[in-house]
């Protein structure tokens, strides 16, 4: 295995981040899986409600960035009932393979326990299986799917979800 590529993570959002975001999923998911400006525009709307819901004590980012550009990202946003979503999990595809996903979801397992959060949910589809290996390492249970067309192409959109083991 060769080196990774060098690489930071902050925890702060600064102006431009969530148009990276943005253009990140547009990009990766438009090459690797065919979807179209759709799922682009839904993860700008998205990342809009995140924005006005933001509490520096119960949401956390995650900044991976290389060379002074975005090239990973995952966020922890705090929901009704004491829940927690986790967001926008994604990472270049030339930083993967290297344990930077991994360390982004212990980091984010630890926040969530530092926060005391009941429970935590996110959405996947079919077809993200390193991510969906990962989440289940961490404890998220697949609870559901149903077919959906919500960004241009069909998938089997996933509902997986985590009980803190405190709450067990």
């Amino acid at each position: 295995m060769h080196n990774p590529p060098e690489f930071l993570i902050r925890n702060t959002l600064k102006p431009g981040d969530l148009g990276q975001v943005a253009a990140l999923h547009g990009k990766v998911y438009s090459e690797e899986h065919d979807f179209g400006l759709g799922f682009e525009a839904y993860v700008m709307e998205s990342l809009l409600e995140f924005y006005r819901a933001y509490n520096l004590k119960k949401d956390k980012v995650w900044v991976v960035e290389s060379e002074g550009k975005m090239v990973g990202f995952v966020l922890l946003m705090h929901r009704p009932t004491n829940r927690a979503q986790l967001r926008y999990f994604i990472l270049a595809k030339e930083f993967r393979g290297f344990g930077i996903g991994s360390r982004l979801m212990k980091e984010w397992m630890e926040f969530f326990g530092e926060c005391n959060y009941d429970a935590a949910y996110l959405y996947t589809s079919l077809g993200m299986d390193a991510a969906a290996s990962l989440y289940g390492k961490m404890g998220f249970r697949k609870i559901s799917e149903m077919k959906s067309k919500n960004f241009g192409v069909l998938l089997l959109e996933q509902y997986y979800e985590l009980i803190s083991p405190t709450r067990l």
